[in-house]
């Protein structure tokens, strides 16, 4: 049968999404490549929260099309949120696409294949708050390492955001079903989870008619092979004293939290449709620093909302400088056509970049003075691979995430990659840390 190859894009979420339908067409007896240029039918996993991942897709959408007079690929397929947001302009603009599935449609992929091969062009549109799939994985992620998705769409409703809109209303998958996967995961050599969802917070509202949360992790931590379990994108409001005590207490949940606020200003939290004030998302961090020593935060950070003017963008890089928080991504605006905040008045996209450029710059001196104060320090690394050119090896810690943090780079012998190995701190690289296997006791 043909050779099946995927390009994904954009978030781990949806990267979950790619990995079920890599399984359901391994299942079907297709071959799966991770070579694009060696595919017969490729699949271009898309992204279009914002307008750059939107470009992103289309860019690739096209480079890989030249396949076509190039290379083995026959049929090319676009899926996930470009194609829910734009079927028919993908259809009609773009004649290299044989055929779209939309967020609601990932379970139809082999039909889809299939159709394209027989020189169909299928458009499949299905409901997108409808249960989630359950469909095993094929996974790209790792060594040793893999997201674990509980949950599906959104109920927030952000001024900003399109996310309702592509992935439906909120819908948790229920407990038993991840209890299952993390453990066929940790079978297959997965060492660290990373629990994620638009809002793992709300978990298990909807099933379960409580935040579930905690619940969850306490069964996660009792999988034996399991050794770290990471949490990602925990809105504020959400975050009980029941999590923050188990967060503190189960030395297998990594003291590093995801915790997105996008703004600190009052009017432009309001304007954003966020719960809470900004005096109440510092107190938060205070306690949760209080309460869970050698805690690392990330969160993520918007220039140029509307209503951001230069005093509320200064009082943003004032808290930033306050905070001091060890990880941040900073994103200027991209208004959304479809979103109540794409017709308020806010600072030009010019405005946006350089003001995140700015919060970037003090964002870089927090990290780098969080940097120095881990030298000396021994911490335990999941090594992930050998970097040849520059001979050594490199992992992440408690304190980085894959694809959004630094690395550690690291010399020793004796190593396989999805080992855990103790490292000895001894230098900062441009973001990333140096250091060296501590000898065995």
């Amino acid at each position: 049968m043909e050779t099946i190859g995927m390009v994904s894009l954009g978030c781990a979420k949806n990267q979950v999404n790619g990995e079920q339908m890599l399984s359901l067409l391994q299942e079907a007896g297709y071959a799966i490549t991770p070579d694009p240029e060696e595919a017969e039918v490729l699949i271009i996993n898309t992204c279009a929260f914002i307008e750059s991942a939107k470009q992103e897709a289309i860019d690739n959408i096209l480079d890989y099309a030249s396949l076509k007079s190039t290379g083995k690929l026959r049929k090319l397929l676009v899926t996930g949120c470009l194609s829910q947001r734009y079927p028919e302009e993908i259809m009609t603009e773009l004649p290299e696409v044989d055929g779209i599935l939309g967020t609601g449609s990932y379970d139809e992929i082999v039909p889809a294949v299939q159709a394209a091969l027989r020189g169909e062009q299928p458009r499949l549109l299905g409901d997108i708050s409808a249960p989630l799939s359950e469909a095993r994985r094929v996974l790209t992620t790792g060594p040793a390492w893999a997201y674990l998705k509980i949950a599906e769409g959104c109920d927030n409703r952000c001024s900003y955001c399109v996310i309702p809109s592509l992935r439906g209303r909120y819908r948790s998958r229920p407990l038993e079903n991840l209890v299952l996967e993390a453990k066929a995961l940790s079978e297959v050599g997965v060492r660290e989870l990373i629990v994620v969802a638009q809002d793992i917070t709300r978990y298990g509202l909807d099933l379960y008619g409580e935040p579930s949360l905690p619940r969850l992790l306490r069964e996660l931590a009792k999988i034996q092979g399991i050794r770290w379990i990471r949490l990602h994108y925990l809105y504020p409001d959400l975050i009980t004293e029941e999590l923050i005590d188990l967060v503190a207490a189960e030395p297998k949940i990594l003291k590093y939290l995801d915790i997105p606020i996008q703004h600190i200003d009052d009017q432009i939290l309001r304007r954003m449709n966020r719960r809470g004030t900004g005096s109440e998302i510092e107190a938060l961090l205070t306690h949760l620093r209080q309460r869970i020593p050698g805690l690392v935060i990330r969160t993520s950070l918007i220039t140029g909302l509307p209503g951001e003017g230069e005093a509320e963008f200064e009082e943003l890089c004032a808290f930033l400088r306050r905070a001091k928080l060890e990880r941040a991504g900073v994103f200027p605006y991209s208004p959304e056509e479809g979103t109540p905040a794409y017709d308020m008045p806010r600072p030009d996209s010019e405005t946006a970049s350089h003001r995140a450029e700015l919060a970037v710059d003090i964002q870089s001196d927090i990290m780098d003075e969080f940097n120095a104060s881990r030298l000396g320090t021994v911490t335990e690394v999941l090594a992930e691979g050998f970097d040849r050119i520059a001979g050594c090896w490199y992992g992440r810690s408690w304190a980085e995430s894959p694809e959004v943090d630094g690395k550690i780079f690291f010399t020793g012998l004796g190593i396989e990659p999805g080992d855990f190995v103790k490292v000895r701190i001894t230098d900062t690289l441009d973001g990333d840390l140096v250091g060296e296997r501590e000898a065995e006791e």
